[in-house]
């Protein structure tokens, strides 16, 4: 018999204040256009590669809700490319370049997010 739990992450929530605000600015920061509708008033699927999505959701912020440490992290081929982009856009940097292969930065709502070179 097969386990009924997979071996594959479906989705990750991202706690936002302002959906329209949170929208706007990760497809910015990922380069992508905004597509789709915000569902219920609350949810917005970011369009991503791959099997898992970025759900961003108003619904569930709270301030308390609001990660210090990231939980996943956003890939990348050139770590020293993605750090200048960031600091040119005026997202606030958490950390500088780790290890040469990683760094940490905050969405508008304070959520700790990574870019990793894999």
């Amino acid at each position: 018999m097969s386990h009924p739990i997979l071996n594959a992450v479906g989705a990750v929530f991202i706690p936002v204040s302002n959906i329209e605000r949170a929208r706007d600015w990760y497809s910015d920061l990922l380069n992508v256009p905004v597509a789709g509708e915000i569902l219920f008033g609350h949810i917005y699927c970011l369009p991503m590669q791959g099997s898992t999505t970025v759900v961003l959701d108003s619904k569930i912020y709270d301030p308390a809700s609001v990660r210090n440490t990231p939980l996943f992290h956003f890939n990348t081929d050139d770590i020293h490319a993605s750090f200048q982009l960031l600091k040119e856009k005026g997202i606030e940097l958490v950390s500088g370049i780790e290890n040469g292969h990683w760094f940490t930065f905050q969405d508008p709502d304070g959520n700790v997010l990574m870019v990793c070179k894999c």
